[in-house]
């Protein structure tokens, strides 16, 4: 049973939404105990300092309704390393899909214009982006506040960062797999004994 007081904050990858599929399960696993309202999946700027920004300002009032301890990020791709700036600033919990470890180098490749593959806005990738990512990378600190979920055939992002960088906290390393994550749902229980266990 998910608890009544628990929210969780679902922050999406890049030209992503909250009607990708991960958002969309999140939301459906929550629904089965009659919380789905308690998931808050924002559309994030294209711009990272706004998205960092608008998903700062979500976890605070998060915060403030609840308190740190009854809130989950789940992070997928390039919004995990989002959630794990915020836990890494203002404490907390995050599960990270497939996260993103350093994203300034990998969106270099995607220099000019871009379009959302869910709501069709598009968007510019600038030097400034890119600069704008770097000024939001953290080291971790509290491994043990982040839950890794990473498949080892990823075909966007290397896994092995993702090992390296959260290799002293709790994690699900699976061989073959893709970005993805297909079967995520199979993993949502896991998220939610994360969330609830104590530190």
């Amino acid at each position: 049973m998910i608890p009544k007081q628990l929210r969780c904050l679902y922050l999406h990858g890049f030209r992503s939404g909250p009607a990708s599929v991960k958002a969309q399960q999140t939301i459906a696993y929550f629904a089965k105990d009659d919380c789905a309202q308690n998931v808050h999946v924002p559309q994030l700027s294209a711009e990272p300092s706004v998205a960092i920004d608008e998903a700062q300002f979500l976890y605070e009032q998060l915060i403030d309704e609840v308190g740190i301890d009854n809130i989950i990020i789940i992070g997928s791709s390039l919004g995990g390393y989002f959630a794990s700036y915020l836990v890494e600033h203002f404490g907390g919990r995050a599960a990270l899909i497939n996260p993103a470890i350093r994203p300034y180098e990998l969106l270099k490749d995607y220099l000019g214009e871009n379009e959302n593959l869910y709501n069709g806005e598009k968007f510019i990738v600038t030097e400034d982006y890119i600069d704008e990512l770097k000024a939001i990378d953290v080291p971790v600190k509290r491994p043990e506040h982040h839950l890794l979920l990473v498949k080892m055939k990823d075909e966007t992002l290397d896994s092995t960062l993702a090992i390296d960088k959260y290799r002293n906290g709790p994690c699900f390393i699976e061989h073959g797999g893709d970005h993805s994550y297909n079967d995520f749902p199979k993993r949502l229980p896991s998220i939610i004994n994360f969330a609830l266990a104590p530190y």
